[in-house]
């Protein structure tokens, strides 16, 4: 069993708390590579934030789960060598089974999500209960994320056609019976870059579509059952147009993709929303850049001159995200 204390990394307990007081959200970036992982930690560092290190299962399948805990031991060691020793949590994404959350713990990660919001209301109690009593009766504390309500979309395995708005009704009992640290919450965000579908969208005056506002209402019911109670919205990225537009010019398909507008999330940030997800948009920074390198130099086949700019440009989004949309910046 490795302690994630012994990897340099923090559970999410003392950040939530700050975050919460001071009216920000953590980023919780996804990543999968070196490129990604390189963006992270220079954006969060150059802007002073705490961050959430994300594994989703596909991760773990891709880039091997070894790997990746070793390369979240890396990433609080290159922090401090570019001068500044920021938080960082390894955060397993949509963990599926009590199974994979516990060999996450096993290996080192400082925070776990198991996601039963596919299952009935009572198994899904059940089984966030077991991974939290597990969890918790470590030696080492690890912060447990549960979820109600489903978001649609897909994002690695996970795969939903449709969202059911979280019930405000049910968060009191879930939280208090399963015993975790911070509840994922359904209020209208989705996975992926096609977040709504063009029926639910309105057109503005230059013809671009404009998503169905976040549930405000129903994050501020939830509030109230839960005071002081960290909140996480899954599914946050805003597709920016500059990169479907640059996808799109160079050979790319990105059609009808619409994200969540960026000050809906500064909104939900100053609120119980303590930890907010973004993948999607990373995905879209990356990809178009390579794209135009690709259009542009033909020739190029040396990967660290098309990773390397996709890496400078992921981390440019990163930092406006940590100072301009989460308000996190300044705070690790």
């Amino acid at each position: 069993m490795v302690s994630y204390k012994d990897l340099g990394l923090v559970n999410t307990k003392e950040l939530f708390t700050k975050a919460m007081a001071g009216k920000y959200a953590i980023p919780a970036y996804n990543f999968n590579n070196l490129e990604q992982l390189q963006a992270i930690v220079q954006a969060c560092v150059e802007t002073k934030s705490p961050v959430i290190l994300q594994v989703s299962s596909g991760a773990r399948k891709y880039a091997n789960a070894t790997l990746l805990r070793n390369m979240a031991r890396g990433a609080t060691e290159y922090a401090k060598e570019l001068g500044h020793e920021i938080p960082i949590v390894l955060h397993l994404d949509h963990g599926d089974s009590f199974e994979i959350c516990k060999e996450c713990i096993e290996a080192g990660f400082s925070s776990v999500m198991i996601d039963g919001s596919h299952l009935p209301y009572e198994e899904n109690v059940a089984i966030t209960k077991k991974v939290a009593d597990f969890a918790h009766s470590q030696k080492h504390y690890v912060s447990v994320e549960g979820e109600l309500g489903i978001l649609a979309g897909i994002e690695d395995d996970v795969v939903a056609e449709h969202h059911t708005y979280t019930e405000p009704d049910e968060v009191e009992d879930f939280v208090k019976r399963t015993g975790v640290d911070s509840l994922a919450i359904s209020i209208g965000t989705s996975h992926g870059p096609n977040k709504f579908k063009p029926e639910q969208c309105t057109r503005n005056a230059d013809g671009i579509l404009v998503p169905p506002p976040l549930r405000f209402d129903i994050l501020e019911e939830i509030e109230k059952r839960l005071p002081n109670f960290p909140i996480v919205l899954h599914g946050s990225s805003s597709v920016p147009k500059e990169y479907v537009q640059m996808i799109e010019k160079f050979g790319g398909k990105v059609p009808d993709a619409v994200g969540i507008p960026e000050e809906q999330l500064r909104k939900a940030a100053s609120s119980a929303v303590c930890k907010i997800n973004i993948d999607s948009d990373g995905r879209l920074a990356m990809t178009a850049t390579i794209r135009k390198i690709f259009a542009e130099t033909p020739e190029e086949i040396d990967p660290r001159k098309y990773l390397g700019p996709a890496r400078d440009e992921l981390k440019k989004l990163y930092m406006h995200k940590n100072e301009s949309v989460l308000g996190s910046a300044g705070k690790a």
